[in-house]
């Protein structure tokens, strides 16, 4: 991706495809200059006016509300021109190609973004809630992904920040009285100030951890033998007919793949083909697929027909799961048996009794998916996370741990603690590499 700020760039800010309303988003030096170009002349900053876009020759391209910002009043921080017009695409690109006419370039994914963080606008964390808020597949996703954009974010890593840099400011003054360093250390209570930045930054990760489920969500897979009801409780679980269902056992021959969300949170269900023996060439390559399936999941629902429980076939397939997979044992067809719902532990595993046909005990499997996710209930302090968030959190955690067995060594623990300031810092970006910009701003769409 380019990243000179000298230069104007156009695009279509809206999402492809007809609509009502479109927008084309400029942003550079030349703002000021299209504008005049387009509308015979610039509005005021920050006024809405209706004005009609023309094309080089003065005919009418369509009438809109235009919107002129000066910098470093804008999005970008730039000086920044929004044209409105109507959405279809034919319109859309007539009034883009004109932008870019009058001496702009055609914005690469992600760039006014990548802009807004160059100026300050944004720091890391905003700039990525952008893409999260745009992207968020539930209402609960959404809600983070918009706490993280105000900032909750960022405000946590920074208040931990600052935290570390006053400590760091205090173990390396005491790096000039090295006769006394360790009394120093011991007085400033710097033991008791390590614990408390420790016990803040647990509390920043659950939160973390929450938000990357929302934005992630976890791969829940359904294994068992044919004619189980994995096909039922697929279409239990996302409230359509998504798998067919018969009485012929290996009707599933292939995975089959549905998104949901339990209280906001996103779990993706992979139906998959009956594990047994056959001399059937695509049933034999449907069950390939269920083992692929479970070496990426992040949960195992193991369906057993209630009416003969588990047998030595399933103890084969439990066998074969990874070991650090977390498994649900869901006993299926209590409506034949005449069998309560419920959930019992049994040798250290959770068993649910259910009825995929009829939906009697559902809320239980529900429930259950949750507490495997790892989601707790009253998500108000919960901000959108990524995976790298979370990995930077873990470096501080380390880094903290190994410099609370260091206070007697100020030199090592002062490194300790310079290290994971760095690590929160790449969270916001006051440490990036151009790289890890290069990466992030490219996943954003075009016209953000």
């Amino acid at each position: 991706m380019k990243v000179s700020q000298h230069d104007t760039i156009a695009a279509i800010a809206t999402a492809p495809g007809s609509g009502g309303i479109g927008v084309v988003r400029v942003s550079g030096p030349a703002s000021q200059a299209i504008a005049i170009g387009v509308l015979g002349h610039c509005p005021p900053p920050r006024h809405a006016a209706y004005l009609a876009f023309k094309d080089a020759d003065g005919a009418l391209i369509d009438r809109g509300i235009a919107i002129y910002y000066a910098a470093p009043h804008s999005y970008t921080g730039e000086e920044v021109l929004e044209l409105q017009a109507h959405g279809g695409p034919a319109l859309m690109q007539l009034l883009l190609q004109r932008c870019l006419s009058l001496g702009a370039r055609q914005a690469e994914p992600g760039e006014f973004t990548r802009r807004a963080y160059l100026n300050d606008k944004l720091d890391l964390a905003q700039a990525e809630a952008v893409a999260d808020v745009i992207s968020a597949a539930t209402a609960e996703a959404a809600r983070s992904a918009v706490r993280s954009l105000a900032g909750e974010f960022s405000q946590r890593i920074h208040a931990l920040r600052d935290r570390l840099i006053d400590l760091r400011m205090f173990v390396e003054a005491c790096l000039d009285f090295p006769e006394e360093d360790i009394d120093f250390i011991t007085q400033g209570g710097v033991s008791g100030k390590l614990a408390s930045i420790v016990t803040e930054l647990e509390s920043v990760f659950v939160g973390a951890r929450q938000g990357n489920l929302l934005r992630e969500g976890i791969q829940v897979v359904l294994v068992g033998q044919p004619n189980v009801g994995k096909s039922s409780l697929m279409n239990q679980l996302a409230g359509e007919e998504v798998a067919i269902v018969t009485s012929v056992a290996g009707t599933t021959r292939d995975t089959i793949r549905s998104a949901i969300q339990i209280n906001g949170v996103p779990l993706h269900i992979i139906d998959t083909a009956g594990l047994r023996e056959t001399s059937d060439e695509v049933e034999k390559h449907g069950i390939a697929r269920t083992w692929r399936a479970l070496e990426n999941a992040h949960a195992a629902l193991l369906l057993v027909d209630v009416t003969h429980g588990i047998t030595e076939t399933e103890k084969s397939i439990l066998a074969q799961l990874r070991a650090d997979l977390p498994k649900l044992w869901i006993h299926n067809k209590i409506d034949l048996t005449q069998e309560r719902a419920s959930c019992i532990e049994r040798e250290g595993e959770k068993h649910i009794y259910l009825s995929a046909r009829t939906g009697e005990g559902m809320e239980l499997l529900r429930q259950e998916l949750l507490s495997i996710a790892g989601w707790q209930p009253g998500g108000e302090g919960v901000f959108m996370a990524r995976a790298r968030h979370l990995e930077a959190l873990q470096a501080v955690a380390g880094n903290l741990e190994r410099a609370a067995v260091l206070l007697g060594q100020p030199e090592l623990l002062a490194e300790e603690l310079r290290l994971a300031q760095e690590s929160l810092n790449t969270i916001t970006g006051e440490f990036t590499s151009d790289d890890l910009l290069g990466e992030i701003f490219s996943r954003f769409c075009i016209g953000k």
